[in-house]
């Protein structure tokens, strides 16, 4: 019997088996939607359906927001702009991105180091099984400077 060939825009993913693959709540699913970033299709009664494009995309909200500090209003101003310009501009930035934290990782651990993941793959390539990269170590303030201006604001 012949097997058929995937189509990643097929919608075939209920709720809970999408959120399941990318490790999220459904209610993180349904926020993403109400946010504007993703627009599941929906059966005759009401029950949304994810395809294969939809989860990567969801890959990409996840690591845009849990590593590189992006807000979904950002996310969604770049999914308009990668829409408009009709290129990969989230692909460019995040290749970018990991050659910047790559040389970074590299110039902290010294010469003759080498940097324990560069695959350079995007989320949705391997991302689900990916291990979390570390957070890098902040610098300590000076000992006779105050850590923060008096009266800073301490919403960030």
């Amino acid at each position: 019997m012949r097997r058929l060939d995937r189509d990643p825009t097929r919608p075939v993913y209920v709720i809970s088996v999408a959120a399941s693959i990318v490790s999220v709540h459904p209610r993180t699913l349904r926020i993403y939607e109400d946010e504007g970033l993703l627009c599941p299709a929906r059966t005759a009664t009401n029950i949304r359906l994810y395809s294969e494009e939809d989860v990567r995309r969801i890959l990409w909200i996840r690591h845009l927001t849990q590593n590189r500090g992006v807000n979904l209003a950002g996310i969604r101003i770049l999914f308009e702009l990668e829409e408009r310009l009709g290129t990969r501009i989230l692909e460019t930035l995040f290749d970018e991105a990991n050659a910047f934290d790559e040389a970074h990782e590299q110039a902290a651990a010294g010469p003759g180091s080498a940097p324990d993941n560069a695959s350079g793959n995007a989320p949705g390539a391997e991302a689900a099984n990916s291990p979390k990269p570390q957070p890098q170590a902040q610098p300590q303030p000076k000992p006779h400077a105050p850590a923060e201006p008096v009266g800073a604001d301490h919403h960030r």
